[in-house]
């Protein structure tokens, strides 16, 4: 199972930290030990002073693909759910500075909690699904998957050109604006249209 996120792919949140909006997709990866399930709290590390969320809607695969065309992308995924890509913003910075990878501000234990699963078939439009993050009950991000740069389909033809994909792997579709910095302590909590599939405490 691996985890593969989606940088830049809402124009304003590429804006907001100063990037420029990309014409190909932008992806990474995350190890298997990033993830938490569950609701089960995240322990903020010792290793960054800037820790970031970045809430973004999450898709399931269900059956290995490889070269998959984006006309028959949609068959690749039947569960969603929400997301928090946590990112040391402080040791980005630094890796961006000297040219390096970014696994070590994006990739390390724990930086991507995930909800619970629900079937895309709640959904009449996997392309126009609202989401939000609040952070001790203030509303911090909201965003639509209709205003993704690259769509969930594309994204997943784009991605098996690269990688195979396989039954369980995760797919971080990127964040849309209004990151920002969290402290031990604060309760978050991510919405798809309006039902709460994720809640958890930085401790």
């Amino acid at each position: 199972m691996k985890i593969i996120a989606i940088g830049r792919n809402y124009a304003e949140h590429a804006k907001e930290l100063g990037n420029l909006v990309p014409k190909e997709t932008v992806f990474f990866m995350k190890p298997e030990t990033a993830l938490i399930k569950n609701n089960q709290d995240f322990y903020y590390p010792d290793f960054t002073n800037d820790l970031h969320y970045e809430t973004e809607f999450v898709v399931k695969i269900s059956q290995v693909g490889k070269n998959i065309q984006e006309k028959f992308a949609h068959r690749y995924y039947d569960e969603v759910t929400m997301g928090i890509d946590f990112t040391a913003r402080d040791l980005q910075r630094k890796c961006k500075e000297e040219g390096l990878p970014w696994e070590v501000a994006k990739a390390f234990d724990g930086s991507a909690p995930v909800g619970k699963f629900v079937s895309k078939e709640k959904f009449s439009d996997i392309n126009n699904i609202n989401f939000s993050l609040k952070m001790n009950d203030s509303l911090r991000q909201q965003g639509n998957t209709g205003e993704m740069i690259f769509s969930i389909d594309k994204l997943i033809a784009y991605v098996s050109r690269f990688v195979t994909l396989k039954i369980g792997d995760l797919l971080f579709t990127g964040t849309p604006a209004g990151v920002g910095a969290v402290k031990v302590g604060d309760h978050l909590q991510a919405f798809m249209e309006g039902e709460n599939l994720l809640d958890f405490y930085v401790k």
